[in-house]
């Protein structure tokens, strides 16, 4: 099957065409042609499948054949995301594959002022995507009028449960008109999810393409046993390869990543961290650093394991093992993807065997151990305690007391922002995909934020891992 064959509008085949996109992922081939008759759609599949494609084509075919509501102004598609950058990652497909419609879209999402959000809601976005912690203020405000609404999706709806979004997700519903199409998108389906979908959806076609609570058999996974004081040391060592290009490191706490990413640039390891307590422009800037490869090592809690739409991740480290079992599934969803093959590792302490085993049991596989090498070094302790991690560049680094790291390292400012996160094929950037081949839709990545002052000295020969810049100076 192609594209061509979905009978889409013209205007969405040529963006799909300049995008280099011809063939449909298996969950876009199974949900487009039902979402295209207008019929509700329930969409079962892992992340990095394509569900964005799946549901915002459709989306954007429809409005562009149906008539508005009629006397009433705002938007008339509604998407619900539980996370920033999820949000602004499907603000992205729909602009992309939308270019020539004249539709516009509004991403709004906490964190950041609300001003410039609601101008663009007013400026005649046809396109709502929200979060839903936001998208509830700006109701209480009376500054959003969903009453034109006529297309309702809600994607990861399963996470959005973790986060605690069900009640918000209920009271959204009841808002908007009940004649609509609604589509909900999960990668598990759990009791709570399926009751959810049953009170919002109508005779509701159900698609799958992969069953709940697998890993992708592209993923080669390890566990290693090792004491907790050791597993920095383990990291660090692992980094050393290198096919380690673009990793992702996943940990328990924000303390605990901001601890990760000083001990790695300590060691001269171009890191940085992403969790709920940075403002949005680090969380832009970090990502943005992590697409474009001048940080090849992102350390982040679970908030970045759904939704971080990047391309290219070579290797997912469990630093910590997740509490929920189906945490693991979604972390590990972030390398493999457009058809490429992953590497996960996970470090599990005497503490953790019993999360391990849940993982074990519900991924139904015996996971490889491997031998902590004989040769592992401690890495230096720090001189003292730093304070938070800061956004930086090129493997500089920023916390309080201290200066560390080399090459071009970003500016420890709070209140400046970097370029919103994602730019589109053909433009300057890494790439994260919706797809899971060459022929199907993947997005460019991030702008660059700017250079700041080279700290950091010449990384001895002997180190060669990805992104080593030398020992880190600590400051006065």
């Amino acid at each position: 099957m192609k594209f061509d064959d979905l009978t889409l509008a013209p205007s969405l085949l040529k963006a799909l065409h300049e995008e280099g996109y011809a063939t449909p992922t298996p969950i876009q081939a199974k949900a487009i042609p039902p979402a295209l008759e207008g019929k509700d759609v329930l969409g079962i599949a892992q992340t990095g499948t394509g569900k964005t494609a799946a549901f915002s084509l459709p989306t954007l075919h429809r409005l562009c054949s149906q008539p508005a509501v009629a006397g009433i102004k705002g938007p008339r598609a509604l998407v619900l995301a539980p996370t920033r950058e999820l949000a602004a990652q499907i603000g992205e497909s729909f602009n992309a594959y939308g270019r020539h419609t004249g539709l516009r879209t509004a991403v709004i999402f906490g964190g950041v002022g609300q001003g410039p959000q609601v101008q663009a809601i007013r400026s005649g976005a046809a396109i709502l995507v929200a979060t839903p912690g936001r998208l509830i203020d700006l109701m209480d405000q009376k500054l959003v009028d969903l009453r034109g609404i006529q297309f309702f999706t809600l994607d990861e709806a399963d996470r959005m449960l973790d986060m605690g979004f069900i009640e918000p997700i209920r009271r959204i519903a009841k808002a908007v008109p009940q004649k609509r199409q609604t589509m909900l998108f999960s990668a598990t389906m759990p009791s709570e999810i399926r009751g959810l979908a049953n009170s919002l959806l109508h005779q509701a076609v159900e698609v799958s393409v992969t069953p709940a609570a697998t890993t992708v058999e592209r993923i080669a996974q390890s566990v290693y046993s090792i004491e907790r004081g050791r597993k920095v040391d383990l990291l660090a060592h692992l980094l050393r390869d290198p096919a380690a290009k673009r990793v992702v490191v996943f940990t328990k706490t924000k303390h605990g990543a901001d601890k990760v990413v000083r001990r790695l640039r300590a060691a001269g390891i171009a890191s940085d961290a992403i969790h709920g307590n940075k403002a949005q422009n680090q969380r832009t800037r970090t990502l943005d650093g992590f697409r474009s490869g001048r940080t090849p090592v992102l350390v982040a809690t679970d908030i970045a394991a759904r939704g971080l739409d990047v391309d290219g991740i070579t290797h997912v480290f469990n630093f910590d093992l997740p509490m929920e079992p189906e945490a693991y599934v979604h972390r590990i969803g972030r390398t493999a993807r457009a058809g490429a093959s992953g590497v996960a590792i996970t470090f599990c302490d005497d503490e953790e065997r019993g999360l391990l085993k849940q993982v074990e049991k519900l991924t139904k596989a015996n996971i490889e151990r491997k031998q902590v090498p004989a040769d592992l070094v401690a890495l230096p302790k720090l001189a003292g305690k730093g304070g938070p991690t800061h956004a930086t560049n090129d493997g500089g680094s920023h916390a309080r007391g201290g200066h560390g790291g080399g090459g071009r390292g970003g500016k420890n400012r709070g209140g400046r922002g970097g370029k919103p996160a994602g730019k589109h094929a053909g433009h300057r950037g890494g790439s994260h995909g919706s797809g899971n081949s060459a022929s199907q839709p993947a997005h460019a990545g991030g702008g660059e934020a700017g250079p700041g002052p080279s700290t950091g000295k010449p990384a001895p020969a002997r180190h060669n891992w990805p992104g080593y810049r030398g020992p880190a100076r600590r400051g006065r």
